[in-house]
């Protein structure tokens, strides 16, 4: 459920995970949704744990991990000011001990290059810009638009960096870039890659793909997860599998397959 900021800031406060996090966000341009709350179920982190998240916007997938996971020290680094203004005020209404940061992935500042983390998520533009148009609106570009200065490989190296040994770095991209996800994540081991299709019987157009730093298990390809059921939607109102509306409305993980 969405409602207006009152006084009319151009805000909305929105609820996820069935209302166990609510956050301000910009009523218009680029809004966080699905990916976000898929990623963040995808996080197989446990309390004490340090998560960095690449890119972390208002704060979506950190705040939601938070909700499942307690006792987690977050990190978010996030370039566009309205918006680490947001996920900072987000993070003190949860009461979550998420720290955001108002830098670019591609200049990561020193207190953060000191550190290792057990986890790094993102969820980084998807779009390139020698292959789509660009969007009118300056957020909604900057959040789903694919700088030539900073290209998906280099989101994937920057993170690899942060991470400890043994530690998984997880992202939710477009199924078109998997060839790419791959490629970026070469210098990792233990890749699996969890397809997200619509439909029974449709091609995923999302997938999520998480590597371990030192890893050794071959690459896994998993199960597609089924979104919505039914082979085409036939009434109103939400059509979610069972297993997505765990995710979505009860805060369920992502169960990956063995490692």
């Amino acid at each position: 459920m969405s409602r207006p900021e009152p006084g009319g800031e151009g805000l909305t406060h929105d609820g996820f995970l069935g209302g166990r996090v609510r956050l301000w966000q910009p009523a218009r341009g680029y809004r966080a949704g699905v990916d976000a709350v898929l990623l963040a179920a995808a996080i197989d982190a446990r309390p004490g744990q340090r998560v960095l998240e690449l890119g972390c916007g208002v704060g979506t997938a950190a705040l939601c991990l938070a909700a499942r996971v307690p006792g987690l020290s977050l990190t978010g680094i996030e370039r566009d000011e309205t918006a680490a203004a947001l996920a900072r005020r987000n993070a003190a209404e949860a009461g979550a001990a998420l720290d955001v940061i108002t830098a670019d992935v591609g200049a990561m500042p020193r207190e953060v290059r000191q550190i290792g983390f057990d986890h790094v998520m993102l969820n980084p533009p998807y779009f390139r810009r020698d292959a789509s148009r660009a969007s009118d609106h300056p957020g909604r570009e900057a959040a789903m638009g694919e700088s030539p200065d900073l290209p998906l490989a280099d989101w994937l190296a920057t993170g690899a960096r942060r991470l400890s040994p043994g530690g998984w770095m997880t992202a939710i991209h477009q199924a078109e870039r998997l060839a790419d996800l791959l490629d970026g994540l070469a210098a990792l081991g233990s890749v699996q890659i969890q397809p997200l299709a619509p439909r029974e019987g449709r091609r995923a157009q999302r997938v999520l793909v998480r590597a371990r730093k030192g890893g050794r298990a071959p690459l896994a390809l998993l199960p597609p997860l089924v979104m919505h059921a039914g082979r085409a939607h036939t009434h109103d109102g939400e059509d979610h599998t069972p297993a997505l509306r765990a995710i979505l409305r009860e805060g369920a993980a992502l169960r990956w397959g063995a490692d």
